[in-house]
């Protein structure tokens, strides 16, 4: 299969956007299919390299192709889509497209079918829900006006049913697409996903009471909650990975350590490589992932920290949500607890540092089933959606 997936993102990008679609796109590439990978260029100076910048080696079908953009963001968007258009209808057409980009897709999806290939859409929330609830959750977003939320809302309906394949990230994302739109074919749910190591085995979690997060630290991730947990348990040291210093939240968690007074056994790594993201969780004995019940935590996230941890093999502490139990089960392969509960956190995390055979039960099962979540078994699945839409 000759496939183009297009991301308007930078390559590489920092978030998990970034090192979820270049780990696709690996991945489908080891599975025997040729992949093109359509971004834009690093604005650093020096351009970093993405296969380094992620840790992957390089492979021979998989190539990173970047648009020729330049200038404002609202510029170089109307670039990419034009460069996105010429690759999907020119005259090297892939057998087909792939996106997780909703304006991407409701592009190709306007183009008339005997003039362009395929193309399968990836959704990652429900546009209009995720771009109403987002300002109370991200310093820098804006609260869209009722023209954005009826553009959004009519490119759901015409990717949904022009689309020739459509994957969801989890069951709760399909379910409320389809109370909105109706049925559709060859719709799958397929999650999120962590690398394995193929030599990997499972150790018992190391005895220094130590509490991580990993990830970004936007207020819905709940890292506020973590700390107001730490702070009732004396005992514990946290340790935060993740932050970027161009934003606000890494100062504003650290003020709320710092207001709490335990600035003195949390650290913050800051940005780190995704590459280097194993070796923090590993110095941890539990991992929490603190999601606060927003509409995207409730239905749409399948976060990268969730695999990351159960492939960690430290037990988990998370927050009882629908898309979280449809991966973490409660008192089998993590705890779950309230979310945004800070008392029901410390307690759970009280519970694990009171009970290594409690502990290691945990990890040891999420680790195990760490497994069903590779990148290949990923790819295996998207391949069985892509080829259908072939056929469509």
């Amino acid at each position: 299969m000759r496939l183009i997936y297009f991301a308007d993102i930078r390559l590489p990008l920092e978030r998990a956007n970034g090192i979820q679609t270049m780990e696709t796109c690996h991945a489908l590439a080891e599975r025997g299919h040729d992949v093109w990978l359509i971004g834009r260029p690093d604005t650093q100076t020096p351009q970093r390299d993405p296969y380094a910048y992620y840790g992957l080696g390089r492979h021979p079908r998989f190539v990173t192709e970047l648009a020729p953009v330049k200038g404002p963001q609202f510029a170089r968007r109307i670039g990419y889509l034009a460069f996105a258009l010429g690759r999907a209808i020119g005259r090297d057409k892939p057998d087909v497209l792939f996106t997780r980009d909703l304006g991407v897709a409701a592009m190709l999806a306007r183009i008339p079918r005997k003039l362009r290939p395929p193309f399968v859409y990836e959704s990652h929330g429900y546009a209009p829900e995720v771009s109403q609830e987002l300002p109370g959750l991200i310093a820098t977003a804006r609260k869209p006006g009722p023209a954005k939320l009826k553009r959004l809302t009519e490119r759901e309906a015409l990717v949904w049913r022009t689309a020739e394949g459509y994957v969801t990230i989890t069951r709760a994302l399909a379910e409320r697409l389809t109370s909105l739109l109706g049925s559709r074919q060859n719709l799958e749910v397929i999650p999120d996903g962590v690398r394995l190591d193929p030599h990997r085995s499972w150790t018992p979690p190391a005895a220094d009471p130590v509490v991580a997060y990993a990830g970004h630290l936007y207020a819905w991730k709940g890292v506020d909650v973590l700390l107001d947990a730490l702070a009732r348990l004396p005992a514990v040291r946290g340790l935060i990975v993740g932050g970027h210093d161009a934003e606000p939240d890494l100062e504003r968690v650290r003020h709320r350590a710092r207001e709490l007074g335990i600035l003195d056994r949390v650290e913050f790594t800051g940005l780190v490589a995704p590459a280097s993201v194993a070796g923090h969780l590993a110095r941890a004995r539990i991992l929490v992932l603190p999601n606060l019940p927003t509409t995207i935590s409730t239905h749409f996230t399948s976060p990268l920290k969730l695999f990351e941890y159960m492939a960690a093999g430290r037990p988990i502490v998370a927050s009882d949500l629908p898309a979280i139990r449809e991966v973490l089960r409660d008192g089998e392969n993590a705890l779950l607890v309230e979310a945004g509960n800070a008392e029901a956190l410390a307690a759970a995390i009280a519970r694990l540092a009171a009970d290594p055979a409690l502990g290691e039960r945990l990890a040891r099962t999420a680790f195990d089933e760490a497994g069903r979540f590779g990148w290949d078994t990923r790819a295996a699945m998207l391949e069985a959606v892509l080829q259908r839409a072939q056929t469509a």
